[in-house]
């Protein structure tokens, strides 16, 4: 294990500061739990939203980049059919009646739909009392520290932000938030041999419904929960499916499951040959239209130019201690909701209640030095076992051990085994390739007469 994972836990300071003047930056699931933590700690909260809704990623908008199938132009990278992959019981929030027992937009399935999670999302924002501390249609173009520097003794954040009439202000607070999520821009591999392609390309950020792939034969690159979702999806229309990852080594050949129609499985793109084919690893070519690319999401801040913190060609933000306080800057700069490969409702929260315990002075950071120690040493471990750069920030197999670190900082009880379990039977499921997993668990559960999986 991660030996910064075994820090000891951050000591409570005695004297409670005043409040703080905090910007919040998106109103996504992450900056609506971080906006509720810091007004319990009794801090000021303001959340910055540049669409015109509460909901982040959640807010599905049924427009696609059309000029620039690999763009960001459009912020929304929901599909029409897009359901959870984790069970309505890990989609929520403490204190507050999740996704379980409660039915927000009409589907009380276990695996519901992502209008039942928007509308939980305003339901928790409204109830809450987080709904009126949201401007929407405020875009955050600037968050900086007075000269450059952290912001301590008392110096204020610069922030500046873009209303609907397209004006900007500036405001001082005294910390941001930042919980812009990162399913915005589109992380695009460039595979070898790029320049001899001459059909279509896209990435699944623009991918909506399968009707536009038909009669096609799609090459899908990732095997990630919606590559895997979109696969099987668009498998009902197209002529042909060819699934490329690094992960099919062990799978290779056409897929015999229901509901799959005519897709195979291929190791990773080795290159487009000179005729225009996609070769695989495994040594087949085909002659596909369309390449679609399910590869993930680069971690994206426009509005921070920061000495000493900085999103490398690998998709690594650093330095991060814990994934959270950027040590310069550090307690009055803070991010929420950068990892993955965990149960991301309940991290957002557990990160919620650690930065906003810092600022109101209830728990206590090491070091600017001894935070650099931290990260360095986790860097070297990664080295060490192999991880690659890429997986800074996907918290497997060591999720447990980070969420309990969280739990321990913030005197909250360490992860209960058995959601410890629903998640990981919930992600063996995923990676089956059962594209009826979500119903057949909601089956289990009536024949089995328990309320959750």
């Amino acid at each position: 294990m991660d030996r910064s994972l075994q820090s000891s836990p951050a000591q409570e300071v005695d004297r409670m500061p005043p409040a703080r003047a905090v910007a919040v930056v998106g109103a996504g699931a992450a900056g609506l739990v971080a906006a509720r933590e810091l007004l319990r700690e009794g801090h000021a909260v303001t959340v910055f939203e540049r669409s015109d809704r509460v909901g982040g990623t959640w807010a599905y908008d049924p427009r696609a980049d059309e000029t620039d199938p690999l763009g960001a132009a459009v912020h929304g990278s929901l599909y029409a059919s897009l359901r959870t992959n984790l069970p309505r019981e890990l989609m929520g929030f403490s204190g507050h009646e999740s996704l379980v027992g409660r039915v927000f937009a009409g589907d009380p399935r276990t695996f519901p739909g992502h209008q039942e999670v928007l509308a939980f999302l305003r339901a928790f924002a409204e109830e809450s009392g987080v709904a009126r501390r949201v401007r929407l249609r405020a875009e955050v173009v600037r968050a900086a520290p007075p000269l450059g520097r952290g912001g301590e003794s008392g110096e204020r954040w610069s922030v500046a932000w873009r209303g609907e009439d397209g004006e900007v202000a500036v405001e001082a607070f005294d910390a941001v938030v930042v919980c812009n999520g990162h399913c915005t821009v589109p992380l695009v591999p460039k595979l070898p041999g790029i320049g001899k392609w001459r059909g279509k390309q896209m990435h699944s950020h623009n991918y909506r419904i399968p009707e536009p792939f038909r009669d096609q034969i799609v090459v899908v690159v990732g095997l990630g929960a919606s590559g895997i979702d979109i696969a099987r999806e668009i498998s009902q229309v197209t002529k042909e499916v060819h699934i490329a990852s690094r992960q099919n080594e062990h799978r290779l050949g056409k897929i015999s499951i229901d509901p799959y129609l005519n897709v195979w499985m291929h190791a990773e793109v080795d290159c487009i040959q000179e005729d225009g084919q996609v070769r695989f690893a495994e040594g087949a070519a085909v002659a596909a239209d369309v390449i679609l690319y399910c590869t993930g999401y680069r971690y994206h801040f426009p509005f921070l130019d920061l000495d000493e913190l900085t999103v490398d060609d690998e998709n690594r933000v650093g330095p991060l201690y814990k994934h959270v306080f950027p040590p310069k800057y550090a307690p009055n700069l803070s991010f929420v909701g950068l990892p993955v490969k965990t149960i991301l409702f309940q991290s957002f929260e557990l990160e919620a209640k650690w930065v906003a315990r810092v600022l109101s002075g209830r728990a206590a950071l090491p070091s600017e030095e001894g935070m650099l120690d931290a990260v360095r040493e986790h860097y070297r471990r990664m080295e060490e076992s192999g991880r690659p750069r890429r997986h800074t920030h996907a918290l497997m197999p060591e999720w447990v051990e980070y969420m309990d670190w969280l739990a321990e900082q913030v005197g909250e009880r360490r992860l209960e085994a058995r959601r410890r379990d629903i998640y990981e039977r919930a992600l063996q499921r995923v990676w089956s390739l059962d594209g009826g997993y979500r119903d057949s668990c909601e089956d289990e559960e009536k024949g089995s007469g328990d309320s959750k999986v």
